[in-house]
C-alpha cells in the first residue's frame, strides 16, 4: 500500500491506495469524485480525461502513485462560484451532451484544446483531437459546435481548468 498526497480541484487530499491502482480509480472510489467516467481502462475513450498538472491525460493510463505531488483538476473543478465553465456552458447551449457519459471526458478535452490553440482553433483540429474520446451516440457534430463556440466565446484567452 502507498500514501499519496495531491492537490484536486484546488484541495489537497491523501489517501492510501495498492501500488497498481488507476489514477481513474483513485479519484473516484478514494475521493469520491464520480463526475471522471471508467470507460474502457485501454486509454482508447477518454472518458477517464482530467488535467494533471495543467495537462489533460486519460487518467486510466497512469497510476494513482505517478500522479503524487501531482495538482489534478477533474470535471467537478471547473465550475466556480456556482458558474459553468465557458466550455460546460457550451456544451449545454449546442447540446453537445448526449446521453453525458462522454461528457466529462469531452469537457476536460476541449478546455485544454481552447488553452492551447485559443483562437486558433477550427473545425479540422478540434476533430483531428477528439480522435482519442469517443462519443458512443455518435453525436460529434453538436459536440464540435460547442467547442468551436466556447472557443470564440472565451477569445482566444487561455482559460485553463486552474
Amino acid at each position: 500500500m502507498a500514501k499519496i498526497t495531491m492537490t484536486v480541484n484546488g484541495r489537497q487530499v491523501s489517501g492510501t491506495c495498492d501500488d497498481r491502482t488507476l489514477l481513474v480509480h483513485f479519484i473516484r472510489e478514494n475521493l469520491g469524485l464520480t463526475g471522471t467516467h471508467v470507460g474502457c481502462e485501454t486509454s482508447q475513450c477518454g472518458a477517464c480525461v482530467i488535467h494533471m498538472d495543467g495537462l489533460s491525460v486519460k487518467s486510466c493510463s497512469i497510476l494513482a502513485v505517478q500522479a503524487a505531488g501531482s495538482s489534478i483538476t477533474t470535471i467537478e473543478g471547473l465550475a466556480k462560484d456556482g458558474e459553468l465553465h465557458p466550455v460546460q456552458a457550451a456544451f449545454k447551449a449546442h447540446h453537445g451532451l448526449q446521453c453525458g457519459f462522454c461528457t466529462p471526458g469531452m469537457v476536460m478535452t476541449a478546455v485544454d484544446m481552447i488553452a492551447r490553440h485559443g483562437s486558433k482553433l477550427d473545425e479540422a483540429t478540434v476533430r483531428a483531437e477528439l480522435e482519442g474520446n469517443i462519443c458512443r451516440c455518435t453525436g460529434y457534430h453538436n459536440i464540435v459546435k460547442a467547442i468551436l463556440a466556447a472557443a470564440t466565446e472565451m477569445g482566444g484567452v487561455r482559460q485553463a481548468a486552474e
